[in-house]
């Protein structure tokens, strides 16, 4: 008997599904959460007459052989609107709690098996195609980070590069900064650390995606030593012409 139905539900109390649909529960192990201090068979026919319950309709009874042997125990399937009456019966906090759920299981399930109308099927396709949408709009966006640098993108590096060589080389009217040969020096310096950090031949193959953290490693690039002094003798010596 127990092999036809299939469990639903394992909260509070195990809820049981028929083929036919039913939603069932075994007399035991309602008994054993309710925590009944009468003997099952006792309990279990005193309730089922309290519900005027009708045997085949609202519930079914079997024989069932115990683990360790002795006589066969009569067992019980209980349609779950019963149930919930007989543990509403018991009139303590475990009987309402039980109550309750039984409550919250048959709602579940209603709403479940209730029809869809035409227009909440037409929202929930509405709803898969805007889902659908976004995983595509996503999907792009990640590709869009993965991809080399934009033109725009590559402005932004070559400004930022422009705006922290003026400063290193003393200022625009610095003789440093008017030494071609030396200016091209510390271009060249900056290059070869953005391509260094990011393993490529051009800042122009960084990703996307890298732009913010090639920004950063401009904004913090320093002068190597030799760099430094060659600025320093270059802006030194034309100042005492």
């Amino acid at each position: 008997m127990r092999d036809k139905l299939k469990m639903i539900e394992n909260e509070l109390v195990p809820v049981y599904e028929t083929d036919r649909g039913e939603k069932v529960v075994y007399g035991t192990e309602l008994y054993q959460v309710l925590e009944v201090k009468s003997k099952f068979a006792d309990w279990v026919k005193n309730r089922l007459n309290d519900c005027d319950a009708v045997e085949n309709k609202d519930f079914q009874s079997f024989s069932k052989f115990l683990e360790k042997g002795g006589r066969p125990q009569t067992e019980y399937i209980i349609k779950l609107d019963i149930a919930k009456e007989m543990a509403m019966l018991e009139r303590n906090d475990i009987g309402k709690q039980v109550r309750r759920y039984f409550i919250c299981i048959e709602e579940k399930y209603k709403q479940l098996q209730k029809p869809k109308s035409a227009l909440q099927i037409l929202q929930d396709a509405m709803l898969e195609v805007d889902k659908k949408i976004e995983t595509v709009n996503e999907d792009l966006q990640e590709f869009k980070k993965d991809i080399p640098l934009l033109g725009l993108e590559c402005q932004q590096i070559t400004r930022a590069k422009n705006q922290k060589i003026v400063p290193l080389l003393g200022g625009k009217d610095a003789p440093a900064y008017k030494d071609v040969s030396l200016r091209g020096k510390v271009y060249w310096d900056i290059n070869q650390q953005i391509c260094r950090e990011f393993d490529v031949d051009t800042y122009k193959a960084i990703k996307r995606n890298q732009i913010d953290s090639a920004l950063k490693i401009i904004k913090d690039y320093q002068l190597p030593l030799v760099l430094s002094e060659q600025i320093r003798n270059v802006n030194c010596q034309m100042s005492f012409l």
